[in-house]
């Protein structure tokens, strides 16, 4: 849940800071034609970083889900086991069951009947 937070937060930031970036382009638009190589050059760098920064958070958040995959995948061939082995229990329980029944209903079938 944290880490929904955070990672929340992270977007929030990021998208700030794209908004910001884009109207800042929008306004420095037309001048940008006319404005020195070293001003579009920073821009550049800029945007390039805001772009290595979104690429490294979509990196890590893709490790992450990759990390929470594999725990679960742990999880599920945990719990399919405990399963497994519940059955199994079950069915000798309900083996044995069968075959007490069985006993008894033959030695019930062995007493003697009471005439009328």
């Amino acid at each position: 849940m944290n880490k929904a937070n955070g990672a929340t937060d992270i977007n929030e930031s990021l998208e700030l800071e794209i908004g910001r970036n884009i109207q800042e382009l929008k306004r420095a638009g037309p001048a940008l034609s006319h404005a020195p190589n070293a001003k579009n050059e920073v821009l550049a760098d800029d945007l390039g970083l805001l772009f290595r920064r979104m690429a490294e958070f979509s990196t890590r958040e893709v490790d992450n889900l990759i990390d929470e995959l594999h725990s679960l995948r742990k999880k599920l061939e945990t719990d399919g086991d405990l399963i497994e082995r519940a059955i199994a229990r079950h069915s000798q329980f309900s083996q044995g069951a069968m075959q007490l029944t069985t006993m008894i209903a033959d030695n019930v079938k062995k007493l003697p009947h009471p005439t009328s």
